[in-house]
């Protein structure tokens, strides 16, 4: 069929974060009749940065559009892999949606095409719409690609009728990185996974852990355990989910009246041991500050320990939210009973005192360090730290490093201080300059703390929880050096585009140029980060494309 109109490739859709890839608008002369009214004008595309999750069919994330000033067919759209995601890559789709939409698989432009060479043509009869006609492309994963890898394509050309339309840079690429759904909507017949954590274990075994929350997606109190994935290869596999912390039925009242949540995993780097803390609530305080009785299976009462008198002053379970932690000396298949600590560090006049979710951390010297939060005497909120200077037998909760803050994470600095970066409220109404992390250090514990230069403003949030951990290599000359990441939610405003940031001057500096956008989308936005290896960082969040997203992200090219 001779094309009897002018034909365009357009771009209808703002770039969020990578804008569009534009490619050059002549097409190879031998290729298109010389009648001027079939010259092709310009080719683009757009790249929605979302992971492609392993073992996934119907990962859509690239869309095309084609804009013709009268109806002609479409035929042939070829697309081309590179070498290495034919391997990582099971099959692709193509779909017809017509006009600006969302992704709505109604309309396939050919059947599914097996991924088993570079060149992938999907055949099919497309009659275009005078004016803007859009495509989606689809990817099923394979269960076997490799994480640090990614799946790398554009395309090639298309043919209108018999004419080859092809963008005159046709190589030029779109990548996405890969990841896999560690837990998601429903997995186990859970509602929702919240609230991740991740560490690395002496034997190099990841552990994720995260509320499991049975029933509904809100937080505390409701019917919520603490579970935990195992992996022994790096994150390419997770054995099936374990609970580590699960009050039952404690006092009598149903397991919707006994919720634990927001834990934060430890690992001793001497010894066997690995903690699990979390935050338990029995029953429920009213808005008022005193416990509710009489609750039964059938009681909708509800309340939450950072909200209006939902935890109080006092040790007591009827009185304040309890802090209980769980020991593991099996590199994380067996947990013991949970050991409640709240008599033991919490001050009691604070309304509360918590884990911080996430990870601890063990400094050279061995102490074994928490992240922690709470509620002071009158109320308001606060960060701090909770250490054990004698391999978890007791443990000391530190002075707060700064107030209206709350989930923080901590690392040791390369002079031996600790750094705490803190959510801070003030930045849910804070956009301005001065919008950012609170972050503090201390040279004793916590028993001082002082403010650190990049305190608001150096580091932006939406008001979110956030994770920073420093990472150990050996450089080519067999120094031990360090890098410290931070992922978060990069925006002032909403829990978008998870990204990862590196310094290399331990905290003082964030350069852009080292910033690593995992997911644009949007997601409950907490994160997770560990080493897996010197050479490697794994991050578990909460992604726009499941509940718990893993990604491991090659730093070797950052190490020297």
């Amino acid at each position: 069929m001779v094309m009897k109109n002018r034909i365009k490739w357009s771009v209808f859709l703002l770039s969020l974060i990578f804008g569009s890839t534009v490619f050059s608008c002549e097409a190879a002369e031998s290729e298109v009749p010389a009648n001027a009214s079939n010259k092709i004008d310009f080719v683009s595309s757009r790249m929605f940065n979302y992971p492609i999750l392993q073992g996934r069919d119907g990962n859509t994330f690239f869309r095309f559009a084609i804009e013709s000033t009268d109806a002609v067919e479409l035929n042939e759209v070829v697309l081309q892999l590179s070498k290495e995601s034919v391997e990582n890559v099971d099959a692709l789709s193509l779909f017809y949606t017509a006009q600006d939409s969302t992704f709505k698989p109604t309309k396939p432009f050919s059947g599914s095409k097996l991924a088993d060479q570079q060149d992938i043509i999907f055949d099919g009869g497309q009659m275009l719409k005078s004016g803007v006609n859009y495509f989606w492309l689809s990817i099923d994963a394979s269960k076997k690609c490799k994480l640090t890898e990614e799946v790398d394509f554009a395309i090639k050309y298309a043919k209108v009728g018999k004419q080859k339309i092809k963008p005159a840079e046709g190589l030029a690429r779109a990548s996405y990185r890969m990841g896999v759904s560690v837990r998601d909507h429903w997995d186990d017949n859970v509602h929702t996974y919240r609230i991740p954590g991740l560490t690395t274990t002496n034997k190099g075994t990841l552990l994720a852990i995260y509320d499991v929350r049975r029933e509904r997606g809100g937080d505390l109190q409701g019917h919520i355990d603490i579970g935990l994935s195992r992996s022994i290869d790096g994150g390419s596999t997770w054995e099936p989910m374990r609970i580590v912390l699960d009050m039952g039925e404690w006092g009598g009242l149903p397991q919707k009246f006994n919720g634990v949540s927001d834990a934060c995993i430890l690992v001793d780097k001497n010894s066997e041991a690995i903690y699990v803390a979390g935050l338990w609530m029995h029953g429920v305080i009213s808005p008022e500050g005193k416990w509710i009785e009489g609750l039964n299976e059938k009681s909708n009462a509800w309340n939450h320990q950072w909200r209006n008198k939902g935890s109080q002053p006092g040790f007591g379970v009827k009185q304040t939210s309890q802090f209980i932690i769980a020991k593991s000396t099996d590199d994380g298949k067996t947990w013991g009973e949970p050991v409640n600590l709240t008599k033991m560090c919490k001050k009691e006049e604070w309304w509360l005192w918590a884990p911080a979710p996430g990870n601890g951390i063990t400094l050279k010297d061995g102490t074994l360090v928490f992240p922690t939060q709470g509620r002071n005497y009158d109320g308001e909120s606060f960060s701090n730290i909770t250490y054990s200077k004698d391999g978890g037998k007791t443990w000391i909760t530190s002075k707060q490093a700064f107030s209206n803050t709350t989930e923080c994470a901590v690392v040791e600095l390369e002079d031996g201080s600790l750094m705490l970066n803190m959510r801070d409220n003030r930045n849910g109404s804070n956009k301005g300059p001065d919008n950012g992390r609170a972050i503090f250090t201390t040279t004793d514990m916590g028993e001082q703390w002082t403010q650190h230069p990049t305190h608001h403003g150096g580091l932006i949030e939406p008001r979110c929880m956030a994770s920073l951990h420093k990472h150990l290599y050996t450089d080519k000359k067999g120094n031990k050096k360090s890098i410290l990441f931070f992922s978060n939610p990069n925006s002032k405003y909403k829990r978008v585009k998870q990204t990862i940031k590196m310094s290399f001057d331990g905290g003082k500096t964030w350069p852009e140029k080292y910033w690593i956008e995992l997911d644009e989308g949007r997601g409950a936005g907490y994160s997770c980060l560990t080493s897996v290896d010197e050479k490697t960082i794994g991050i578990l969040y909460e992604g726009s494309q499941a509940h718990m997203t893993f990604q491991k992200v090659d730093i070797s090219k950052y190490l020297d």
